[in-house]
């Protein structure tokens, strides 16, 4: 009799941790495993309402999708602040995450035989060992920013970073390896959110007794860092697959219900001649920097997708006229970049964003947030060549001239639209080496 293996899937409790662990789930699903998903109650509800038509459909007995306190009220604005978020979950979590282990094995229906774990979730493996579980830790973020993570102890030891992660060198930029670009240490994506608690140094001392490290990338995006840390498994880019569904569907693990409007506008727009505007979902402008963007789209006069989310309190310009674009709270990302329509993204950088924009050949227009997304911006600019990066003023704002000025330059550079259909080109012929990856760790559950 064939064994199915049942497997508790834990990301962070944020957008761009849930996307690809529910893609990663749903191919674990596909490989004959049965998976149980943790989210937070508050990210829980928010899915289950953003994907209502799907709910009939979903097969419980294959993906279980369950949820679990993080800490925070539903009104907590601490909820936006990831720093904040992580110390709410370390608090929390492990002790609500145990009792939901208790009582489904209470329960006998599937012992969890195996976690899958997100990188900033890695507590988890301890309250995993109390059970006898073993698994996997999966990285949302870049292989290189992975990499970092697991040399920090060499960091502590060549004077970079002190015992609590905090910067001691002034050295510009370090190299990890030979065949790693180089980071500049201000830029360390751990710096960015100093009120998370985490330990990164008990962080890399947990990752070394964990069997399994998964990786949303490719060897082709990344090529140097699986020679400096071979343990590092590929497994990406993890695209959701549309061949099977309808164009109408909805993807699974978002927060917010996609406008799927936005497919029919696009049908419409000559090929190659939108620019879709999308910075994930934590990015806040203040109405200043709003201003610019709406004013800086205008200028250009060249049509545009832009998604402005729900929770997005600026108001619009009196003067932005907005008669070439479309706005929508939310949008299927990536049905939007496989559209032939697209020209460029005007993305934050996050990882996920980066993946699906690298994985359909789009040229990006860099502007990232905060954390691991500078490093991903620096990299898409300056190693990939497939993007370009914006100046702000002396003000500190990016001006509408700035963004109207790199846009018309990004559109028209033919080098770059080639070197991001060549790179889209090689991804894609490039695929299975990835899914020996995901078959190994499969072939490992099963076993």
């Amino acid at each position: 009799m064939m064994i199915i293996p049942t497997v508790l899937v834990l990301p962070f409790p944020g957008q761009g941790h849930v996307n690809p662990m529910m893609i990663l789930s749903q191919k674990l699903v596909d490989h004959g495993c049965r998976v149980i998903f943790v989210n937070s109650d508050f990210n829980h509800k928010r899915m289950m309402s953003s994907m209502v038509e799907q709910q009939h459909s979903l097969d419980e007995s294959l993906l279980k999708l369950v949820s679990i306190p993080d800490g925070l009220g539903p009104d907590d604005d601490e909820r936006n602040e990831p720093g904040k978020l992580l110390d709410a979950v370390f608090s929390t979590m492990p002790r609500t995450l145990e009792k939901l282990i208790e009582d489904i094995h209470m329960k006998g229906d599937h012992k969890i035989g195996f976690i899958v774990a997100d990188l900033a979730m890695v507590w988890a493996f301890e309250v995993a060992s109390k059970f006898g579980i073993k698994g996997a830790i999966f990285c949302p973020i870049a292989a290189t920013m992975f990499a970092l993570l697991c040399n920090i102890p060499k960091l502590v030891d060549d004077g970079i970073i002190n015992s609590d992660g905090s910067l001691l060198t002034t050295k510009k930029t370090i190299q990890l390896s030979p065949n790693i670009p180089e980071i500049d240490p201000r830029l360390f994506f751990w710096l960015n959110m100093p009120a998370g608690k985490t330990d990164f140094m008990q962080c890399s001392r947990i990752l070394n007794s964990i069997e399994w490290w998964l990786c949303n990338t490719a060897y082709e995006l990344e090529p140097g860092v699986f020679n400096f840390v071979p343990k590092i498994l590929p497994i990406g880019p993890l695209l959701r697959s549309y061949e099977s569904t309808n164009a109408t569907s909805r993807s699974l693990g978002q927060f917010w219900e996609e406008d799927l409007s936005c497919m029919n506008w696009l049908d419409q727009q000559p090929h190659c001649s939108v620019i879709y505007v999308a910075f994930g979902s934590i990015t806040i402008f203040d109405q200043s920097q709003f201003n610019e963007l709406s004013l800086g789209l205008d200028l250009t006069n060249i049509p545009f997708l832009w998604v402005v989310r729900q929770d997005n309190k600026m108001m619009f310009p009196n003067e932005f006229q907005g008669h070439k674009g479309k706005i929508v709270r939310w949008a299927p990302q990536e049905k939007v970049l496989s559209h032939p329509a697209i020209a460029c993204f005007v993305s934050h950088c996050g990882w996920n964003s980066t993946v699906e924009g690298l994985s359909n050949g789009v040229p990006f227009l860099c502007w990232p947030y905060f954390s691991d997304q500078i490093y991903d911006k620096t990299y898409i600019c300056n190693e990939l060549n497939v993007g370009l990066g914006l100046n702000s003023n002396e003000n500190g704002l990016v001006s509408r001239e700035e963004i109207q000025k790199k846009l018309d330059q990004l559109i028209s550079d033919e080098n770059i639209r080639s070197r991001s259909l060549k790179l889209k080109e090689n991804l894609m012929n490039n695929k299975g080496r990835s899914l020996e990856n995901l078959n190994k760790f499969v072939k490992w559950l099963k076993e």
